[in-house]
């Protein structure tokens, strides 16, 4: 006999194991929706799935304890020791129904409901009977830690909501980690009729469904009498939350790009709160500079180079501001962006010290070249970090003439940063300096990452398994720290008091840049532990007259840096070693006193250039329409060739301008037509009609 029965045990056994071949459990439901998450994993983001569902992955390590105890106490007491089946369960079913002549209790274990969820069934006794079978299988399949997950996951909670997490963050706006006792009692009823119970449309079917639960609670010695009636007070949510869409424009390039690896969640190196709280600035600060303005901004943990916030735009359904553009990754001129690393270059080279005095006057360079400061003022003789700090333009091109265009555009690959030039590979020349080149922001904030450390480059990422990138040395540590050292000092943003002035307040090194014709605003600051990066514009690139980087770009830069914890290593950081303290330009060795070569910084521009090409209206244009909103902050006029000086006249009325300089100031009074002229001092002219509107 005992032979027979263990052939029998074995025939069943292998008849089993047939019919699981066969007919293995369908598993397809279980796809969740796709999201990208923060590097603790909240949900920054989260996509529909081909079912039109919210169905985030869940897990018993997600979810409070709390809920876990409830849950099994009112569906299924005996679920960690069952094979999937109750046995006990089915039999007290049975016998209440066969007593009473109907069904009085159910005998579905947590198993069998989420054999019901993978594979939805009429309510019959043969559908019973195959979730009984796919039970069976599914713990067999996935043990009772995954059968647990699989129903954590597929659980209906109302709508379109699947899963505990996606729960939480619909009713409540949080994840499910910390749960009130009303919330978890309220998540184990609501399965029982997802929408029948839902409490933003059945209130009241919902405080009586939580209730039983709490009551059930109390005879299973899960929670007090007093925790229960606590519980009962808490107020329900009366409105269905919409999902997370934190970072927008990063989370749909992160799973763009990562599309065919077949995984649901997408880890980054976000901060989820910080996100929240630079999305909101941000959108506050495009609010106030009026429509079709678009705003940029990159936080960066200068060590590694991981992105903490990253937002494209203010607004990413904002057609005006062709909100859907992430201008983190757009390419746009840096205007004075790049100094920094040119003058460091030259400090790094020995040829430039920052008490090193340069001539700040017209000057031409090379072929012509002949660049203007903004606003059309120059300063003579300024020390290095003076012309740092107030972004003098003829002193940057006369250092970058000295580092060399082609080595300072192979040191800014070196740091990341991809120079695109107009005319595609042509040979790198001086206009480099003041923003004659593309870059992103993302480069930028990149590039300062490296100027806030050591000088050595590390490249802005958002994954938390991205592979090391090998550090390439940007610059000296020492030219590095010269660098912090002047911007340190820079003067304060707008709104801003200086830093020394403000207790306990935080040093900021930053510089900022002004792209020609007033396209792009930058500011670029760091703080000894962050970098952090704005751009403000037009995603179109048309100009934003009046607009500057210190202005527009810089405020919002430094109210950026309030959110984060005052840095752990102050900006300039300990003044390296090897690096001599110099009082005064004289004490320098001869050579670094003065910037000079073979033939001075260039030659002085003359008054009335042999040869001047024709005399013309730089900015505007002839035919433009400019912003009223916009305009009315001030417009500078700017003029190229003929013979200065000039004269100024808006509808045949003049300017009180300089008349040496290339450009002027005017504020315009009303909307409308204006003409705009220019006469040199040959008498010839060249005029422009603009709309203000």
């Amino acid at each position: 006999m005992a032979r027979i029965g263990l052939l029998v045990g074995v025939a069943v056994a292998l008849g089993a194991l047939a019919l699981d071949r066969a007919a293995p459990p369908d598993l397809t439901r279980l796809a969740p929706t796709i999201t990208v998450t923060d590097r603790t994993g909240v949900v920054l983001r989260a996509f529909l799935s081909p079912d039109e569902t919210w169905r985030l992955p869940t897990t018993r390590d997600d979810v409070d304890p709390l809920y876990i105890r409830m849950l099994m106490a009112f569906e299924d007491a005996r679920f960690p020791w069952h094979p999937g089946v109750d046995p006990l369960a089915v039999l007290r079913a049975t016998g209440q129904a066969v007593v009473n002549g109907q069904v009085v209790s159910g005998a579905s274990t947590l198993t069998m409901q989420t054999a019901r969820l993978l594979e939805p069934r009429p309510r019959t006794l043969p559908s019973k009977l195959i979730e009984m079978a796919r039970a069976l299988q599914l713990t067999a399949h996935l043990g009772r830690e995954g059968v647990l997950n699989a129903y954590l996951t597929l659980a209906p909670f109302g709508g379109n909501i699947e899963g505990v997490r996606a729960a939480t963050l619909a009713w409540w706006g949080k994840e499910p980690a910390r749960l009130t006792p009303g919330q978890a009692a309220l998540l184990v009823a609501l399965p029982q009729n997802p929408n029948g119970l839902r409490p933003d449309r059945h209130p009241e079917a919902a405080r009586a469904a939580r209730a039983k639960v709490l009551a059930r609670m109390v005879t299973a010695g899960v929670l007090t009498p007093a925790q229960a009636r606590d519980a009962r007070e808490e107020p329900l949510p009366d409105v269905r939350r919409p999902m997370p869409r934190l970072a927008p424009h990063l989370a749909r390039h992160v799973v763009t790009a990562a599309d065919m690896s077949g995984d649901s969640a997408y880890p980054t190196t976000l901060d989820a709160a910080l996100q929240a709280r630079v999305e909101r600035l941000v959108a506050a600060h495009a609010a106030g500079l009026g429509p079709r303005l678009s705003v940029a901004a990159l936080v960066v943990e200068a060590e590694t180079g991981a992105a903490r916030a990253w937002v494209g735009s203010p607004d990413l359904l904002d057609t005006e501001r062709l909100g859907a553009i992430d201008m983190v990754r757009a390419v746009r001129s840096p205007g004075s962006a790049l100094k920094p690393l040119i003058y460091g270059m030259a400090f790094e080279d020995g040829r430039l010290h920052p008490l090193t005095e340069i001539d700040d006057r017209p000057t031409i360079f090379g072929d012509g070249y002949a660049p203007g400061n903004f606003g059309f003022a120059h300063y003579g003789r300024v020390t290095a970090a003076d012309a740092l700090r107030q972004s003098l333009n003829v002193p940057a091109v006369a250092v970058l003439d000295r580092v060399g265009p082609l080595r300072f555009a192979s040191r800014l690959a070196t740091a990341g940063v991809t120079p695109r030039r107009r005319g595609g590979l042509r040979r790198p020349g001086l206009p480099l300096a003041l923003g004659g080149l593309g870059v992103t922001l993302e480069e930028l904030v990149g590039l300062y990452a490296a100027l806030a450390t050591d000088g050595r480059a590390h490249a802005v990422h958002v994954s938390p398994e991205a592979p090391p990138t090998p550090e390439a040395r940007v610059l000296s540590a020492a030219a590095a720290w010269q660098v912090r050292a002047i911007l340190a000092e820079a003067p304060p943003a707008a709104g801003f008091a200086p830093d020394d002035a403000t207790r306990g307040g935080r040093r900021v090194a930053f510089k900022t840049g002004t792209s020609y014709g007033f396209r792009d605003a930058w500011a670029i600051g760091m703080d000894g532990d962050h970098v952090i990066g704005v751009w403000v514009g037009r995603a179109d690139g048309t100009p934003v007259p009046g607009h500057i980087g210190r202005d527009t770009a810089a405020p919002l830069m430094r109210a950026l840096f309030n959110l984060l914890p005052n840095p752990r290593h102050p900006v300039p950081g300990p003044r390296p070693p090897d690096l001599p303290v110099v009082a005064r330009t004289a004490d320098l060795p001869p050579p670094l006193r003065r910037l000079e070569g073979p033939d001075g910084p260039g030659r002085t521009a003359p008054e009335a250039p042999p040869g001047a090409s024709p005399l013309r209206l730089r900015f505007p244009t002839n035919g433009a329409t400019l912003d009223w909103s916009q305009a009315a902050l001030g417009l500078v006029l700017e003029a190229a060739g003929g013979r200065r000086p000039y004269a100024w006249l808006v509808d045949g009325r003049p300017l009180d301008t300089a008349p040496w300089h290339r450009g002027a100031q005017w504020q315009p009074t009303g909307r409308g037509q204006a003409r705009i002229t220019v006469v040199d001092d040959t008498g010839r002219a060249a005029s422009a009609t603009i709309w203000l509107q």
